[in-house]
């Protein structure tokens, strides 16, 4: 079995991630290539690994884009499993785009160059649109992995390296809104600001409020960021686990957040990433996600 790669600095096992939210506490620029095909709104994000761990094939990679044709574009967070290529292979298929990242700073600022190997094809023609936006780093500073400033030199010295390879698109990094309130710098450091946010894991939330809780936190970070646009590049609800206060996992009360989410997005369908897009069976839990942490999907 292959090991996660980019997953976690000193562990095998994968963290709970993308989920380690202990403190719970307006879109991206516009694109020259847009996907073309009906009509889509909205993210989604995926981990391309089997419920063992091991790496999904580029078969199944497909067979999984093909249950989400309702999507613009697909977040993957690592570049393990060659899931950069994977993913790129089969969302330019799909008529899709990815938001694509590094997990963390491994390997940085090397462990880029595998963008620059998907946009390329077999004729050795590189087209960059299949990128939608490039993020350094899922929740480091949340999560303890890297400091405020260590994250933000990453991000310049990101931008500069693809800039050279030929991409001109979006380059961010990725943290939970409530950092982002508390380190702007992360947002002014980005070309937009890049907030992960669930309604779950405030105690006081009900599935109902899952959109207008999480319109209101990208508002409250755009402010913090002197008014710099606002993505929510996750949010979502569980259908199983235990219950965090007022917030009750259940089929029924995912369908509902998962509505409220489209409902109050919906006249700004690129500013909203859904989670996820299956049951990610192959992640653990810890003291912060409620024994919930596979049962994110909202595809089956």
């Amino acid at each position: 079995m292959k090991r996660l790669q980019n997953k976690a600095p000193h562990h095998d096992a994968p963290p709970p991630h993308p989920h380690p939210h202990p403190h719970p506490n307006t879109g991206p620029p516009k694109h020259a290539n847009p996907p073309k095909g009906p009509h889509r709104q909205f993210g989604i994000s995926y981990s391309p690994y089997n419920a063992n761990r091991g790496c999904k094939t580029q078969e199944q990679v497909n067979k999984d884009l093909d249950a989400l044709p309702e999507y613009s574009f697909i977040r993957i967070y690592g570049t393990d499993c060659d899931q950069t290529k994977l993913v790129a292979t089969a969302a330019r298929q799909h008529k899709m785009q990815v938001f694509g990242g590094v997990y963390d700073l491994t390997g940085f600022p090397a462990s880029l160059d595998v963008f620059k190997e998907a946009a390329t094809d077999e004729h050795g023609k590189t087209d960059w649109s299949v990128f939608h936006t490039i993020a350094v780093g899922n929740e480091l500073v949340n999560g303890g992995h890297s400091s405020p400033g260590e994250v933000t030199g990453a991000v310049v010295k990101a931008r500069s390296y693809l800039r050279a390879q030929g991409y001109q698109g979006p380059v961010v990094t990725v943290d939970t809104f409530s950092i982002l309130l508390k380190h702007p710098e992360l947002c002014h450091v980005s070309d937009y600001c890049a907030a992960n946010c669930h309604a779950f894991f405030d105690a006081t939330q009900q599935p109902h409020n899952a959109g207008p809780y999480a319109l209101e936190q990208m508002h409250s970070v755009s402010a913090a960021a002197g008014g710099k646009h606002t993505m929510i590049t996750e949010s979502g609800w569980p259908h199983a686990g235990g219950s965090n206060g007022k917030a009750v996992p259940s089929p029924e009360n995912q369908r509902v957040a998962v509505e409220s989410l489209r409902r109050s997005f919906a006249h700004q369908g690129d500013d909203l990433v859904l989670f996820t897009a299956f049951d990610d069976l192959w992640k653990d839990d810890n003291r912060y996600t409620f024994n919930a942490e596979r049962f994110w999907g909202i595809h089956k």
